[in-house]
């Protein structure tokens, strides 16, 4: 209490303070931001916008702290306190989590898991997200548990850069003008370039955008940019200084709560909250009486606020594992109980773990020690994960694990009928189990999401390369999928088949938003221009179509495609979409061996939007198209079985094996074979 008493009484006599209630409770917003935002308690974003801010803030304050007072940057001390500080909480999370997925989570991703908790443990997890191309919004069930840190690896890359970035540039700035006009403009120049870079990549590539440092770097540099203006900002007139705080606050909230999934992120859309938690800190540097801190320094913030960095750790990875770990999906009360848990956690670790190694006399008094003992949790942690990712062996059964054989697939509808009723997995199946994400189509082409122009290739070509006839397979990746029963149909009716296929692109003429561009899929129209002349100059026998149906398909847009089509002089064949299953197919396999029904979604749930279905194939019956509906092959009794007759039927959440399409080949075969005579 005494504590409490000297700081509110500082707060009043002294502007420029060493401690900030405001900003105590600041970090405690944020985190309630981040942690009700992942947990789907409340859709309000930008929390980690104003974590970023508070630690250039923070960390800017504590260098030129230094600076002033010593004229240098201790190396050893800044990064001794970084390492007590973040390394030992972030040891126990990544290595608790490993255990956690590997005892309840699908063993099939279990080594991806792995190598993400490397690059957690070595602050570099941005980058593998860059690398794979994350959506940070995706709810399919591919989030890693280890997703979180990419926040704090880009912060950690900081840690690195700022002492000496802000050392050099003090040094330059008092040789040459005397004072730190050049580190303001330095810090300028980084938060204009950064910003430009965020606005212009959000557009292009948002997975780069929304992870990387480069373009997330101007909001810690705004953080340092206030942090060499507080002597300055102190100056307010405190009555000025508490609306400027009042209104950062509102800013930060309410710019927080417009931002939705489907905002492009970053962009200017953060903007918002940077301001805002901008606003709060430079009003706060002029301590006004009745400010925002007034409202966010208070025992519930400053007691969230101690444990917010462990919070943030343990709240994502039990969110991720809760459906593994109680067997069923997350309901909004678990939800909060996911929020409480990680809560309790958090205090547990601070007092155990984190507030130990923060004060502990040695580390403090030693710097090597504080930096060794850091650096053995960083190494000890990487090594466990690298041990996990090549060495530990899968949590499979002895069966899943042998190699399997006899895999038959669809011989009819009575295989579905009776795979309906299948509730342990075979051991032929569980033994072809592990290598069933990787089961896809060896055959045919697709174009990823920035290509603007079909380009014929060798891979595009399959089937009987020498045939005189030719067929066109034209869609999205639901057109792709089908490689392998096209190749074997091609060679059985001595028939060339040429895939044109793009990710995410329908071949009917309407708009599409791009979920992992999060704006309108303009390659895809381009790309569906380039194919379509193609298909001009292939003058091909059939043309069959077939792609996920999507929300977005309008009858005018499926008109011209099958006018298109229907001009080019081929014969039409229309073949109905497969369905959704909701989840990763293998991933649920792994984890209900016991009970593979749990992984069967009826077919009212699979058979995505029925009317634009209906309505796809009305247009190609008017263009006189054949269809082959596949729905047969797929459910019967309202159910659709994710394994029929020993064989895995998809690979993710979303596509058939190539095994399984394979099997497919005397269903298809009658139609083109039909209709390639006529």
């Amino acid at each position: 209490m005494t504590r409490t008493r000297h700081r509110s009484t500082a707060a009043q006599t002294e502007r420029l303070r060493k401690y900030r209630p405001d900003i105590q409770g600041l970090r405690a917003v944020a985190i309630m931001m981040v942690v009700s935002m992942h947990c789907g308690i409340l859709d309000i974003h930008g929390g980690v916008d104003v974590s970023f801010v508070l630690s250039g803030f923070l960390i800017g304050s504590q260098l030129l702290a230094e600076i002033d007072k010593t004229g240098k940057v201790s190396l050893s001390k800044f990064w001794a306190r970084r390492f007590r500080r973040l390394a030992p909480g972030m040891a126990v999370v990544i290595i608790a989590t490993a255990v956690l997925a590997w005892l309840y989570a699908s063993p099939l991703r279990f080594r991806d898991t792995m190598e993400d908790g490397l690059a957690s443990s070595l602050s570099v997890m941005n980058w593998r997200l860059v690398e794979t191309g994350t959506d940070y919004f995706a709810n399919d069930g591919t989030q890693s548990p280890y997703q979180h840190f990419w926040s704090l690896g880009i912060e950690e890359q900081f840690y690195v850069a700022a002492p000496i970035a802000l050392f050099v540039t003090v040094w330059l700035s008092r040789a040459i003008f005397r004072n730190r006009v050049l580190v303001g403009l330095f810090l300028m120049a980084v938060v204009g370039g950064s910003l430009y870079l965020s606005v212009t990549q959000t557009k292009s590539n948002q997975p780069l955008a929304y992870f990387g440092t480069h373009t997330r770097i101007w909001e810690l540099a705004f953080g340092l940019l206030l942090a060499l203006g507080a002597p300055l900002l102190s100056r307010m007139n405190r009555g000025f200084a508490a609306v400027v705080s009042w209104v950062g606050l509102a800013i930060a909230i309410g710019t927080a709560l417009l931002i939705t999934p489907e905002t492009p992120l970053p962009g200017y859309a953060v903007a918002g909250p940077v301001l805002g938690a901008s606003m709060i800190i430079a009003g706060g540097c002029a301590a006004p009486r009745f400010g925002a801190e007034w409202l966010l320094h208070n025992p519930v913030f400053n007691s969230v606020a101690n444990v917010s960095y462990g919070w943030y750790l343990w709240h994502w990875p039990i969110l991720i594992l809760w459906p593994d770990i109680t067997g069923h999906e997350l309901s909004y009360s678990d939800r909060f109980r996911v929020a409480s848990l990680s809560l309790i956690l958090a205090y547990v670790m601070f007092y155990v773990v984190e507030f130990r190694f923060r004060n502990n006399a040695q580390l403090v008094a030693r710097p090597w020690k504080g930096i060794f003992a850091g650096g053995t949790a960083v190494a000890g942690t990487a090594g466990a994960a690298a041990f996990a990712m090549t060495v530990l062996p899968l949590n499979l059964s002895a069966s899943a694990a042998a190699a399997g054989s006899g895999t038959v697939g669809y011989s009819g509808p009575e295989s579905v009928q009776r795979s309906v009723l299948q509730k342990e997995l075979s051991g032929v199946a569980q033994g072809a189990l592990p290598k069933s994400p990787d089961d896809k189509t060896h055959y045919g082409c697709i174009d990823n999401t920035d290509v603007e122009e079909f380009v014929m290739r060798d891979n595009c070509v399959i089937g009987d390369t020498e045939g005189k006839k030719t067929i066109v397979v034209i869609g999205d990746s639901h057109a792709w999928q089908w490689g392998d029963a096209f190749h074997e149909l091609g060679k059985k009716l001595d028939t060339k088949v040429v895939t044109m296929a793009k990710g995410g692109c329908s071949p009917e003429v309407y708009a599409i938003k791009n979920p992992e561009l999060n704006r309108e899929y303009s390659e895809c129209d381009s790309w569906r221009e380039s194919a379509f002349e193609e298909i001009k100059d292939l003058e091909p026998d059939v043309i069959v179509v077939t792609n996920r149906v999507r929300k977005e398909a309008t009858e005018a847009g499926a008109e011209k495609a099958f006018q298109v089509f229907e001009d080019s002089g081929a014969k039409i064949v229309y073949m109905t979409d497969t369905p959704q299953p909701g989840r990763n197919v293998p991933d649920c396999l792994a984890t209900h061996t016991d009970d593979i029904s749990a992984c069967n979604p009826t077919q009212d749930a699979a058979i995505e939007f029925p009317a634009f279905r209906a309505m796809e194939q009305k247009v190609a019956k008017r263009h006189g198209a054949k269809i082959i509906d596949t729905l047969p092959a797929f459910c019967a009794d309202n159910v659709c079985p994710t394994v029929i007759a020993n064989q895995i039927v998809y690979f993710d959440s979303s596509h058939i094996t190539a095994g399984y399409a394979k099997s497919l080949v005397p269903l298809l075969q009658p139609t083109l074979k039909k209709v390639l005579a006529d």
